[in-house]
């Protein structure tokens, strides 16, 4: 396919060396999620093919070929080659996918944006997931070096998971610096011991003929695998969601010359171990280490989990602010964390839920084998709201052919519905739980987006137009003026600002320069500076000021405002703000049923104010409050 935007300039040569950081800090956060995934995915793969009465060598052969094929067509086909070309200015992800579709959309945009958002409320249930199986696994393989260390399995993994969110204040910037080396490091492991047992047992290179896997389908067994197997490419999202920290170039060559090949070793390895020893398969991972060097694999396979469970958790604080500049979310608390990566960012709110979620996780289920049955399903119905969303751009934003659009989309999405109804089993048995994340996420994203819409438009529909108002300044209708700078923030460039209206009626007077400030969230990562700031004079000291950023970036108004002190003619530290704030009541005839509007009242109770959120000096505010009927 082609036709997409243009993806972001990065140098990845390979003999660069700006290139080999970006391939080396790839390679630490892109593929910590796939990457651990031989820990427990070959194991509760073969568990479900032999559960189902299939030969032991059949179940072996067939279900790493199974593994090896679903990370060849979903992986490497699907997001290295085609989902990844869908990029937004370079960033990638289900909010910047989302972001191209819905304008281009027409008469599907009312479609689109719950499917859109549904795609990015099971990313959060499985940001819950992924870090309790990814380090409880890891932490497994102490029982399987030392049995008497049993007990201490889920405590251990309880510990190096609080501590982990326990950091997240911090910033990722530092630990970062060592990630890339520990995943080498990771990747370089897993080839080699794959390799030396595959070449021990040369039968398992038959896993390698896809005839293997689709007999494998054809039996029941193959089938209720096939849902295990997903294990394999949880994380593939990753790839296309991270796009935008390294660039495509560098993720595709880490891909193909390093992780995939790792991958591919690993997993062949691990059947090979089986075949050779098929008491092996209750933990084919750790077994693949002599005794000497498993203490040590536990060591590098629980950083590796850690590093996997931090990228999981940065991408869902990166999600949640682009969810909130898309206006889907209300305003939460943002820290910045780096001041050299705009996407490194803290919300504190979303850190201490996840981590309640995860160690109740590890807590309830206690073991990897039965968090299996919990992931997956979220995974794969991520994967078909991608496939959905990505064949929506195709047609739409880079007019291919339907023609060409819909066998190959077709195709994905034929693959992606096998992934979720082979999932589906799993729902008794804790697939239920990322369900429900992402149903109560997808509610309130939903409530709040409805809601919002419809205060803004009860609230200003008896507003004066901004026209009739400019018209009255200088006549004798005019209110009395007072020195000084006022600012407003507004959402509406036609109509008076509700802050405003409420000023004049209370003390009827007018400071010298009117400011009408709007900031606009756009459907793009970043607005490069030249272009964030318009200015407009309209009548008698009335300035219209549009300010504009990417759902990537921080909107701090204040900083933006001090870049063009030049072009204002003011100094933005010496005016005064006001800011109105709604507080929504039960109307006669309500537009949102009754347990909506407690849910919004709600949210909109707990949402981060203005202020705070735009950065603005507290002590320069003056806070304007209005009831508005809903």
């Amino acid at each position: 396919m082609s036709g997409s935007t243009a993806a972001i300039s990065t140098p990845a040569v390979a003999g660069h060396p700006a290139g080999r950081a970006m391939l080396l800090g790839a390679l630490g956060v892109v593929f910590g999620d796939i990457g651990t995934s031989p820990i427990y995915a070959f194991r509760e793969s073969l568990r479900g093919a032999a559960a189902h009465g299939v030969p032991a060598d059949q179940a072996v052969i067939g279900t790493v070929s199974l593994i090896l094929w679903a990370v060849a067509l979903v992986v490497a086909v699907k997001y290295v080659v085609f989902v990844m070309r869908a990029d937004n200015q370079g960033e990638g992800g289900t909010m910047a996918l989302l972001s191209l579709a819905i304008p281009r959309s027409g008469r599907w945009k009312a479609w689109l944006l719950p499917i859109g958002l549904a795609g990015a409320s099971l990313f959060f249930g499985d940001a819950m997931i992924t870090p309790a199986i990814s380090v409880l696994s890891a932490v497994e393989g102490l029982a399987v070096a030392l049995p008497i260390l049993q007990p201490y399995v889920v405590p251990a993994a309880v510990a190096v998971l609080a501590g982990l969110f326990l950091i997240q204040s911090r910033g990722s910037a530092q630990v970062g610096r060592l990630f890339g080396p520990v995943m080498a490091a990771w990747f370089a492991v897993l080839a080699a011991v794959g390799i030396w047992h595959a070449l021990g047992r040369p039968a398992i290179f038959a896993a390698l003929d896809p005839r293997h896997a689709l007999s494998a389908i054809g039996t029941g067994g193959g089938f209720a695998a096939l849902g295990s197997v997903f294990l394999a490419v949880t994380g593939g999202e990753a790839l296309y969601a991270d796009m935008g920290h390294f660039g495509r170039p560098a993720i595709r060559i880490d891909w193909f010359a390093l992780v995939m090949p790792a991958l591919v070793l690993n997993y062949l390895g691990q059947g090979a171990l089986v075949l050779a020893d098929p008491a092996a398969a209750a933990d084919p991972f750790f077994h693949l280490f002599p005794g000497a060097l498993m203490l040590p694999a536990v060591l590098l396979a629980t950083a590796a989990t850690v590093i996997a469970s931090q990228a999981v958790i940065s991408g869902a604080f990166a999600l949640v602010q682009q969810a909130i500049q898309l206006g889907a979310l209300p305003r939460l608390q943002v820290t910045q964390t780096s001041e050299e990566t705009a996407g490194q960012v803290y919300v504190p709110q979303v850190n201490w839920l996840l981590c309640a979620a995860v160690l109740a996780l590890v807590l309830g289920f206690r073991s990897s084998e039965a968090l299996a049955n919990a992931y997956g399903i979220a995974v794969a119905g991520d994967m078909l709201v991608t496939t959905i969303l990505v064949g929506v751009v195709a047609c739409t934003l880079w007019r291919l052919p339907r023609a060409l659009v819909l066998p190959v989309a077709g195709a994905f999405l034929l693959l992606d519905l096998g992934f979720v109804a082979a999932n589906l089993h799993k729902i008794p048995g804790g697939g239920w739980f990322p369900l429900v994340v992402a149903t109560v996420s997808l509610t309130l994203l939903l409530i709040w987006t409805r809601g919002r819409a419809i205060l803004l438009e009860r609230r200003d529909d008896k507003a004066e137009a901004l026209p009739r108002f400019l018209a009255r300044l200088g006549t004798a209708d005019s209110p009395a003026r007072v020195p000084g700078t006022a600012i407003y923030l507004t959402t509406r460039r036609e109509v008076v600002p509700a802050a405003l209206a409420l000023n004049l009626a209370h003390n009827a007077v007018l400071h010298d320069r009117v400011v009408l400030l709007t900031v606009q969230g756009e459907r793009v990562p970043r607005i490069p500076e030249a272009e964030r700031m318009v200015v407009e004079p309209l009548e008698d000291g009335v300035l219209r000021v549009l300010l504009r950023f990417g759902f990537a970036e921080r909107p701090c108004v204040m900083h933006a405002l001090d870049a063009r002190r030049d072009a204002l003619g003011f100094d933005p530290q010496q005016a005064s703000w006001f800011i109105g704030r709604e507080v929504p009541v039960p109307a006669m005839h309500p537009d949102l049923p009754a347990w909506q509007e407690r849910i919004f009242a709600f949210l909109g109770r707990n949402a981060v104010g203005a202020t705070d959120y735009f950065g603005i000096p507290a002590p320069r505010v003056v806070e304007l409050g209005t009831r508005v009927e809903m």
